[in-house]
């Protein structure tokens, strides 16, 4: 993310928190208050941006990330099934690598006292 972007999001953020219009100038404003030089093009963008969207929603939903691509598959049932194996691997592998120690520990414990 570069600075520019950055100091507009920010300004914008400021602007929404305080009930101000937040345009081209004002984000502006506030970027050269706090002594930073960015292209021009940014303020104006984000001041786009937030004409047309909410921007209570946009806070709310930051981290609400859209739905993950399915890899491709050659057929609908392959695709089923590999991704049951998958979803089976990591828990099979934990489950192996539990009886893998506790058998060695058994192992080196009766190996002292025989």
């Amino acid at each position: 993310m570069s600075t520019g972007e950055l100091a507009s999001t920010y300004a914008a953020l400021i602007l929404h928190d305080d009930g101000i219009d937040i345009t081209a100038e004002k984000i502006s404003t506030l970027v050269k208050a706090a002594n930073l030089n960015i292209e021009s093009y940014w303020p104006s963008l984000f001041a786009k941006l937030c004409q047309n969207k909410n921007i209570d929603d946009l806070i709310m939903n930051a981290g609400a990330g859209g739905s993950a691509a399915a890899p491709m598959a050659v057929s609908s049932s392959s695709s089923a099934a590999g991704g049951a194996t998958q979803a089976a691997a990591p828990a099979a592998e934990e489950k192996k690598k539990e009886e893998v120690k506790e058998e060695s520990d058994d192992d080196f414990v009766s190996g002292l006292f025989d």
